[in-house]
Parts: C-alpha cells; structure tokens; sequence
C-alpha cells in the first residue's frame, strides 16, 4: 500500500456497501477495472499490479486487447517488458467485453475528452462509457472519471447517465472524480510517484475512493467531484497563461535581438517568485490545450466571460502562423527563396521531447500551413514513423517520416525543429541543411558554430 494509507478502520456512520470495500481494500482484495488503455489508462493499470493488484483492462478496441494480452504496449515510451511482467504476473488482462468489468470492484475511467470543431467540449466518450457501465453496473461498485471535464460533469453527465442502471449513486454504487495527472516521457514521475486530487459528492465514495487510490498512491482528498474537476483545470491553464507570456515575449524580444532562451536561463537563478516556462512553436497535448476551454465552455453558463483564458489561446494558438511568417521572411531574405518554391523538413510531429505522443500536436498545424504556402513538407519524427488519422488533420494521415541521411537532408532548402527529440543530430542537421528555424533551443550546443545558418523563432 502506497505511503499516502491511512487507516481504513470503518466507523459506525459507514453503510455496508463502503464497509464492505474497505475490508477489501484492506484486505489486499480489490480488483481494479481500467477503461481506455492508453497514456493515461495503462500506466495506471500497471501502478496497481506493482502493487499486487489484479487489473481488467477495457477498451473498445479488440486490436488494442489483443495488442497488450500479447505484451506490446504499442507506445513507445512504454518498454514492451512493463506490460510482459504484468501478464507473468497474472494481475493484468485487457479485454474489449464490457462485461468482464463486472468483476471489478473499481471502475477507473480514462477516455479522451477532445474539443469539436467549434472548440466545445465533446464528451460522447465519458457518455459511451457510461452507457456500456450502465448495462454491466453491480451494486458495490465505485466508478472514478479521470479525463479532463469541465465541474459538474461527474454529477450532471455521468451520474443520470449510470442511474439508467436502475442503481443509484450513494445508495447503490459510489461515484468519484480524480484527474489524471501523467506527464508521458518525463523521467523524473510516473503514476506512483505524483499525489491524486480525489473528490466525492458523498462520505462513503470519498472513503472508497481514498482506498482504492491509497493503494498506489498518496491522495489529497478535496470535498467534492466539483472540486477536483476544477482542480485539473487550474493546474493546466496556470501553465497555458504562462506559456502564452512567454510566447509573447519572445515575439517582443525577436524585434530588439534578445534570445529569450538566455533571458530566461538568467531569470530562473532567482530562487524564489519565477517559474521557468519556455516558448514553441504553439501548445500541444491532450490536457493543456482542451483545459482552458472548458472552463470557458462552463463560465458561459453563468454568464461569465474568461477574457484573459482567452487572450492567452489567442497568443498560443497563433504561434504556428507566426513561425511559418519567419520561415518566409528568412528564406525570402537568406536563400532568396519563395516559400511555394522550397522543399522544407519539419522536424519533430510529437507535442512533446522523447515520446509518440501527438495529440493536439503544433506540428501538424505547422504541416498543414507550410502546404497550404505551396512548400513540399516531408517530416522527421524517431519515434514517429507514419502520421496516422486524426480528427482535424485527416488529409495528412500515411505520411511517412524520412530517412535520416546526409544526402536526404541535403535536399532541403529549410529545416524547422518543432520538437527537440534526444535521439536527434542537431549538428548533422545544421551541417547540411542551410536554414535552421529552431523553435525549441534543440540547437543550443551547436549554436555558435552554426549560428549563420539558425534562427530562434
């Protein structure tokens, strides 16, 4: 049991439904449904069978199943070996029928909550989710949403939704919101290691959530689901603001030639009052760019409007345009070139360093503008071989990352560096490619010999 444990005595004032689930949980007897076995969902699953707790795995996908019953994790970040040693164990199996969730005495929820195409919430997800648990509920259940939502989605989405059961939350099953918290490739935390925000809108599902989360994990109990929804939320948007100032002072910077990777490396020896934020190309990932939509989707309710939210969107959404207007400004004043008539590599399709992560990813916006310019794009990407279908980038799905060689390198006329993957040779690139706009600082270690070819952008 994780150190966060607390005694999970029960007292007078528990009905038998927690009683019954803390003994269990006490008792090392839990047996933990995981539904959406991807970023979020299968490194959670894994921190449990750590801990020598059974895990179902559920995904809509039958391909996906079979994928992890075979002992591929399918992400590169995420060793093949992690999910083999669950399977020896016998603690882990992925299934793709709703049913065998039946077994599971909590069901822990980690699906997408993705934006539509007029940036409003769309949880059809969490909705699908709930329907599928509405036919395979069993009293003595507790169901936890882990996806990004706005407050009041636990209650008023997922509560009617699971009720259709005919079971009723906090008399027949408990109900419980905890966000996820993973940071996909960062070394330094993992599921185990960063302490879980849990919320109930009842006493038994707190200490039935408490319980089921004590045994990977410290918990920080908040008082209810609307609480720790807004709590996922500020985390994230904290980050958007900041990212956008940056953003923006890079822009004012670029103008006065002052490399903001030097200012900010100088300003972060303060040992207290700044936090190092770093600018890009735009932001990315499933979290940090839905966030502050959503609570801007749930401000309009009561009529509220989220003016600085959105002053921030409008600064990092429109990084990627302003990239590709010093890409042209530095080929036309360079390399004499049009950008219609070159041939430019991006470098980079994942949101973030060392992962294949590229959900909401810049890069593919960057991609999409650089060919609606007339340029011929090709990408290089190690940890992404092939882009595959996405909602608002369908066109760009088989493109297929090159081959990393002198000679392919040299046939382009620019490169641009959207993500500063490890496993990249910065200096090859800047050897043979003649314009470098680096959005990430990738460059920093070749600068001074290359600095004739590189633009901080």
């Amino acid at each position: 049991m994780a150190s966060g444990a607390t005694d999970m005595e029960p007292s007078k004032s528990v009905t038998k439904m927690a009683e019954a689930f803390l003994e269990k949980a006490e008792a090392g007897q839990l047996v933990i449904g995981v539904v959406g076995l991807g970023y979020v969902g299968l490194p959670l699953a894994e921190a449990y069978a750590r801990q020598n707790t059974r895990v179902i795995g559920y995904d809509i996908s039958e391909k996906r199943a079979e994928q992890l019953n075979n002992g591929h994790s399918g992400m590169l970040h995420i060793d093949d070996s992690r999910v083999q040693s669950m399977l020896d164990a016998k603690l882990f199996k992925a299934t793709a029928k709703a049913e065998d969730l039946k077994d599971a005495d909590a069901i822990l929820i980690a699906v997408p909550t993705p934006l539509d195409i007029h940036h409003q919430p769309d949880l059809s997800y969490v909705v699908d989710t709930c329907k599928i648990l509405s036919q395979n509920l069993r009293r003595g259940q507790l169901i936890v949403l882990e996806s990004t939502t706005y407050p009041g989605t636990t209650d008023e989405v997922m509560k009617p939704e699971l009720e259709k059961s005919g079971l009723k939350a906090g008399i027949d099953f408990a109900l419980a919101y905890s966000p996820e918290r993973e940071d996909p490739g960062n070394p330094d935390f993992e599921t185990a290691t960063i302490p879980k925000v849990v919320g109930a809108d009842s006493a038994d599902g707190r200490l039935m959530a408490q319980a089921a989360y004590n045994i990977i994990v410290e918990t920080v109990m908040v008082s209810n689901t609307r609480t720790a929804e807004a709590t996922k939320l500020v985390e994230n948007i904290y980050r958007w603001i900041n990212i956008a100032a940056v953003n923006e002072m890079k822009m004012i910077f670029e103008k006065i030639d002052i490399d903001i990777w030097e200012v900010i490396d100088a300003a972060k020896t303060k040992p207290f009052g700044f936090h190092a934020f770093y600018p890009g190309p735009g932001v990315g990932g499933h979290c940090i760019r839905i966030d502050p939509y959503y609570l801007s989707y749930k401000a309009r309710e009561y009529g509220l409007s989220t003016q600085f939210i959105e002053l921030a969107g409008e600064i990092n959404t429109n990084m990627p345009r302003h990239i590709i207007g010093r890409l042209l400004q530095e080929l036309s004043r360079r390399e004499k070139k049009a950008l219609a008539a070159s041939k430019i590599l991006l470098c980079g399709l994942a949101y973030k360093k060392d992962i294949d992560d590229m959900r909401e990813s810049p890069s593919l916006e960057l991609i999409q503008l650089l060919k609606e310019q007339g340029a011929d794009v090709s990408f290089y990407d190690p940890m992404i071989a092939e882009v595959p279908e996405t909602r608002e980038h369908i066109e760009l799905a088989g493109m297929k990352s090159i081959t990393w060689n002198e000679a392919n390198l040299r046939e382009f006329d620019a490169a641009v560096i959207a993500t500063a993957h490890s496993r990249v040779n910065y200096k090859e690139l800047c050897e043979n490619v003649p314009l470098i706009l680096d959005t990430r600082n990738a460059t920093k270690d070749n600068f001074e010999e290359f600095k004739s070819k590189i633009v901080k952008a």
